[in-house]
């Protein structure tokens, strides 16, 4: 909870209530685990490539795990954004998939084609977020029973709306592979791990040093150096703009590690 910075969250047993009510909150996320998001008043932006999905008041929307996605949560309309978060973890959902007999799954089904899917307004979903809405308000908290039953109605109201929510929930293998160069591309900018950056392109930490080695010489710590280094040495030559307004932009969080990387790999320092 943070109300003096505009923003205001309760968290119950992977139900999250969240109020934003003063300027719009934009945030690059990791998406770990698939949820649910159900919009009560305000806005929700979502950017999936060149997808851009809004979500309204009264509107759902399904985040699948395993992607990158830019999200803004704003006020609209002189209403503060207010909005149900349902986080479905792997336990979890292995927990459901045990209950179904082989029979009752569908079968030749693909995932779903994209990461982010705006739901049609079924009455299950309505009637799933109009029960818990009430707890913005109050000051009893629901009790972990109550919210694990509203996950697991969640589930079974995405399976109604499309049978291939089925293989997108319940695959519980590793995360697929993607392109190692093409996600550090993306993502060299960011304070991420080792082991988070193995989890994001569907490797074990193992597994990823492995594949990095087939791609590159460098180790994926000096790959990452040499091309957060690249990406401000075109900063600093085509666009003129100051070192300390830089070198946190491309990734670098200490500006004397930043100058000595910067003079090691172009022989002068980055201010000339």
């Amino acid at each position: 909870m943070n109300a003096e910075s505009g923003y205001v969250t309760f968290s119950y047993s992977d139900v999250i209530f969240s109020y934003y009510f003063s300027d719009s909150c934009m945030c690059t996320k990791m998406v770990r685990d698939h949820f649910l998001v159900y919009v009560s008043s305000g806005e929700y932006i979502l950017e999936e490539g060149d997808r851009t999905i809004v979500v309204k008041p009264g509107e759902c929307v399904f985040v699948r795990r395993d992607n990158r996605v830019n999200m803004i949560k704003q006020p609209k309309s002189g209403e503060p954004f207010m909005g149900i978060f349902l986080t479905f973890k792997r336990n979890f959902l292995r927990k459901v998939y045990q209950k179904f007999e082989r029979k009752e799954l569908p079968k030749d089904v693909k995932k779903l084609p994209t990461s982010v899917v705006k739901l049609p307004q079924t009455p299950d979903i309505q009637s799933l977020f109009v029960s818990m809405t009430p707890y913005f308000d109050s000051e009893i908290k629901p009790s972990e029973e109550i919210m694990q039953l509203k996950l697991l109605e969640g589930v079974y109201a995405l399976l109604r709306i499309d049978n291939r929510f089925y293989p997108t929930l319940f695959d519980f293998t590793e995360p697929w592979k993607i392109d190692i160069l093409e996600f550090l591309e993306e993502n060299y900018m960011y304070d991420l791990s080792m082991e988070e950056i193995a989890s994001f392109t569907g490797r074990s930490l193992a597994t990823f040093k492995r594949d990095f080695a087939r791609v590159s010489d460098l180790s994926p710590q000096k790959w990452l150096i040499r091309r957060r280094l690249e990406a401000a040495y075109d900063i600093l030559k085509n666009e003129g703009r100051k070192v300390s307004e830089v070198y946190e932009e491309v990734g670098f969080k200490n500006l004397a590690h930043f100058y000595t990387a910067f003079k090691r790999r172009y022989g002068y320092s980055p201010g000339k």
